[in-house]
This record gives structure tokens, sequence and C-alpha cells, in this order.
């Protein structure tokens, strides 16, 4: 079964709803979406039923609901995006039942966060300098074929396929490959205009060369070599750029290129987010989702950093963290079964409450 958000909202089964991303955190632009997190309960008969809905968003993700138990479980993990939604400022918040209230952080902080909040940070860096990589390296739209990883034997020399084709003047359609026992991707090639050779291509962006039958005694014109691993990762990567140049947020994207510092700032601004909550965390017990130190990542976000300053400060605050936590008094994981047993507990009273059944059931 499809649960929409206009079906949560008509179950009336939606216990918090929040705005969260750029405009929780302060750090909104006016180019920035909305975000909305929020948290249901499935209603009854659909989680008595087969099938479990864990969760519900919109087509872009800009509104994303969590199942009460999936929520809990990420909650147990220490997941970031899952531990802002209990910190969410006053002004964020569009709904919160007494259900939701039950559920407060402080009871399920610990040094769990080190790991999520640093490796979520770690990750949004390498996410960073990934965009860099597409931006410094496009793929031109005209796709390259088996021809152009081929080489010939020519003069004791090797040279581009393509090259002594039209040196020659040859089709490639009337040309033969054999391969040769023990040589990978060595190949005896002929030539001849009525000898019913199947060509080096036969079918268009085929993912190898064709062989011909080709009759004994006869001299091959050269030796060709195919470069099957050179094109498997070429096709890979042109497969992956033009679908990134497809979904690509354009105006991140422009951003980018604007400050020439070759990096998603975006990311980079998540990530010293990221590690600066982690340290506050470690340091206070506390998770401060409007951020104090905004106009710090605004600078980074407007791209006023070197990628290889950001890594540096980024890789000392990381050895910083880390001491924190250590030194730290949070429990080492949160308390799964205290919040195994909430999770019970507000299922249970929410189920009485909404439809008149006991909770033993």
């Amino acid at each position: 079964m499809h649960l929409s958000i206009d079906d949560l909202k008509a179950y009336r089964c939606i216990i918090f709803e929040a705005i969260s991303g750029s405009r929780a955190y302060g750090l909104a632009t006016p180019e920035s979406d909305t975000d909305i997190k929020g948290v249901f309960i499935l209603p009854h008969d659909l989680y008595f039923g087969f099938q479990y809905i864990d969760q519900v968003n919109d087509e872009g993700n800009n509104v994303v609901y969590y199942e009460l138990r999936k929520f809990m479980q990420l909650l147990a993990k220490n997941n970031p995006n899952i531990m802002e939604m209990l910190n969410i400022p006053e002004d964020c918040i569009l709904m919160e039942t007494t259900y939701f209230k039950k559920i407060t952080s402080h009871h399920y902080l610990s040094k769990l966060c080190h790991q999520t909040f640093a490796k979520y940070a770690v990750a949004q860096m390498k996410k960073a300098r990934g965009l860099n990589k597409k931006i410094a390296n496009p793929f031109e739209k005209q796709r390259k074929s088996v021809l152009d990883f081929c080489y010939v034997l020519q003069d004791g020399k090797s040279i581009a396929l393509k090259d002594y084709l039209t040196k020659n003047q040859l089709d490639q359609l009337n040309c033969g490959l054999v391969s040769l026992s023990h040589m990978k991707e060595v190949y005896a090639l002929y030539y001849a205009e009525d000898a019913g050779y199947r060509g080096i291509e036969r079918k268009e962006l085929s993912n190898d060369v064709a062989l011909s039958s080709v009759d004994k005694g006869k001299q091959p014109l050269t030796y060709l070599s195919f470069n099957k691993d050179g094109y498997a990762a070429y096709c890979k990567g042109y497969k992956e750029y033009w679908e990134w140049v497809k979904q690509r947020n354009q105006q991140r994207y422009q951003s980018t290129i604007s400050h020439g510092k070759n990096y998603d700032a975006k990311n980079m601004m998540h990530t010293f987010r990221l590690l600066n909550m982690a340290e506050e965390i470690a340091s206070t017990g506390h998770i401060n989702v409007r951020r104090t130190d905004r106009s710090f990542l605004l600078k980074i976000k407007q791209g006023e950093y070197a990628y290889e300053q950001l890594l540096t400060m980024a890789h000392e605050k990381l050895e910083y963290i880390a001491q924190l936590f250590s030194d730290s008094d949070l429990p080492e994981t949160p308390d799964n079964h205290a919040i195994e047993k909430l999770l019970i507990t507000i299922r249970a009273e929410f189920y009485q409450t909404m439809y008149a059944i006991s909770p033993s059931i």
C-alpha cells in the first residue's frame, strides 16, 4: 500500500512536524528551500497488517515523515538528522503533540555521536570534492566508441586505430579481427572489401570488438590492441557524469563555478556545522540546531576559504573532538531498552486514544 502526505493528514496520525534544514540552522538565504520533517504513527489497521511503511515523503524529499518505529531506531543510532529534530528551535515547530514531547534528546545523547556526526561531516567533505572532479573533468556529449580505445601496430609503434584507418583510407567495416591465443585483447587485423568481414565495431556503442572468420593462410594487415578496461571505465564515468548533469542543483553548481574554489561550498559549510555540533555535544551535552557560528559558516558557503585550508582545519578539529568525547561523561551508547520501552508506550497510548484499542492488543 502507498501512503501520501495527504493520507497522513487525513488519518490524523502525524505527531510532530517542523521546518528543518537551513531555516532551522539560521543559515537560509533567499534561494533556500523550505524543508519539513516530521513523525507519524502508522494507523493501527496498517500497522497490524502485512506491510510496514517506515517513511513518507514528497517527490523531491523536501518533506519527509518518519514512522515512529523508524524514528526511534534512528534515535538509538544517534543519527544526526533525528537528533536535530528533537532540538528544533521553537519558531520552527509547526506541530508537536504530547506523544512526541515524551521523547527528549538528553536522555539519548551518547558518545556514539562522535561517530555519527563526525562520520557524516567527513562524508560531506568527500562529497564537496567529488563535485570538483566532475567540474574539472567533464565528458563531451558525443560519446566515444570502441574504436576510440583501439590501437594498431605500424612501423614498430602503436598508433590510434582511427588515425591508422584515415591515413590508409580504410573502412573499419571491411576489417576482420581474429583473436590471438595467450594475448589478451590483441587481435590480428585483416582487410578486404569483398570478404564479408564483420568489421571492428559492427554495432554502434557496442561493448566489445567484433570477430570475423578469416581464410586460413591469409596474412594480417597489422595487429590491433583493444583497451577494454579503459573503455569500461570511460562508459561508467560518462554515464555518471551525464546523470549528474541531469540531476544537479543548477544554483549550487553555478555558485561553485562563480566562487572559483572548485568545491561544493554548501557541502563544506555543513561539514563544519556538523563538526561544531559534535564539539558542542561532547563539551556541553546539548545539541544546538540554531547556529551561533552563522557568520563563519556563511563565509565557507560563499567560498572565502581554499579547500586545502578547510581540510587542514577539519582534520585538526576532528582530533580535538576525539579527545573531547574520550573525556566526556556521556554514556558509550544510548539505552536501547529504554528507547524501545518508550516506543511501545507511545504507540499503545496513541492507539488507545485514537482508536479505543486496548494497549494489551
